[in-house]
């Protein structure tokens, strides 16, 4: 499910790199449904889909071909709120990552780490679960190792030179500036985005280490995992989980109500506690569902339509335009560029 749990500041920042003014965020905010006022208040949270879409507009904005190392040099562990002073406060680089094994969910609910060692070596893997385009993913991949460099040096104390990067994509054209943000050495066109670590400098102990720091930060990121993985249970995943599993646009409130053993205007209470309406799940649903036609396949407009359950074409256009404030049409030529 597409909960919205990821922090607008990482959004916020990429208006930084852009430099863009408040008048210019409608730009940046283009199919997200978000306007500029959300993006700037901190408790704003955002799903993985506005993130990637926000990431793809950046990307159309920017000068810079080396976009994502750039981006990735802004992101210090402090943007990272408590994740990244767990790992910044950990013993070593080996507890480091596994912090932000353990709690990356809690910042990107759509990217994940693995890790695996040997006596010499320690194999870090990255993946994205989430349909990304093959621009959007190699900026990733490159935020998220310029990140980790980062986070490396601070740790150890000193370049990580020795480390090998993996990245999946091919080797672009502005290849000559990686050497300005990457102190290890570097392949493409693998068959996964990896970082390969010696295991002794794993262990190189953490100069800036605190035990209290270290303890308090495992606290605060334990409390927001546990939060999230409480979203499964809420009333918007359930009624979620239920609009996906019936035809959609198909599954009245009254249905969903019953369906939870309560009445309609028990479940719209308790959607309302959530932050949220039987509509604006309704609506984010199939949102979601209508992009997605449009962006990876040649289905007609009146297609779509019709999948969704609309029996008036116009209908399905108006909802569409209040959806991303475009037309059908101008958005699937928008995207397809």
């Amino acid at each position: 499910m597409d909960t919205p749990n990821i922090p607008s500041n990482y959004s916020r920042l990429i208006g930084r790199e852009l430099e863009l003014q408040v008048r210019d965020l409608p730009k940046l905010l283009k199919f997200t449904q978000l306007s500029g006022e959300q993006l700037m208040q901190e408790d704003t949270l955002l799903t993985s889909r506005q993130q990637i879409q926000i990431l793809e507009n950046g990307l159309q904005l920017s000068e810079h071909e080396a976009f994502g190392l750039r981006l990735g040099k802004r992101l210090t562990p402090s943007t990272h709120g408590a994740m990244g002073f767990l790992a910044s406060s950990s013993p070593n680089l080996l507890m480091a990552l596994k912090a932000f094994q353990a709690f990356l969910p809690t910042r990107i609910s759509f990217a994940r780490l693995t890790l695996d060692s040997s006596a010499s070596w320690l194999e870090c893997h990255i993946y994205f679960d989430a349909e990304l385009s093959p621009e959007v993913h190699r900026a990733l991949s490159e935020t998220c190792a310029v990140v980790f460099f980062e986070c490396a040096e601070f740790i150890i104390g000193r370049p990580l030179t020795e480390a090998h990067l993996s990245f999946m994509h091919k080797q672009p054209a502005y290849v000559e500036h990686y050497a300005d943000y990457l102190a290890g050495s570097y392949e493409f066109s693998a068959p996964h985005l990896r970082v390969k670590i010696p295991m002794a400098a794993c262990h190189i102990p953490n100069a800036s280490a605190n035990h209290d720091s270290y303890a308090l930060a495992m606290q605060q990121c334990e409390k927001m995992l546990a939060q999230l993985n409480s979203q499964k249970h809420s009333f918007t995943y359930q009624v979620q989980k239920m609009m996906l599993s019936h035809p959609l646009g198909t599954l009245s409130e009254e249905d969903a109500a019953a369906t939870l053993f309560m009445s309609k205007r028990t479940l719209a209470r308790r959607l309302e506690q959530e932050g949220t309406a039987y509509r604006q799940v309704r609506d984010r649903i199939l949102a979601q569902q209508a992009s997605s036609y449009l962006r990876n396949s040649d289905i007609s407009i009146d297609a779509i339509a019709a999948l969704l359950n609309y029996h008036d074409n116009a209908n399905f256009r108006r909802a569409f335009k209040r959806w991303f404030q475009v037309s059908p049409n101008e958005y699937r030529q928008q995207v397809t560029k």
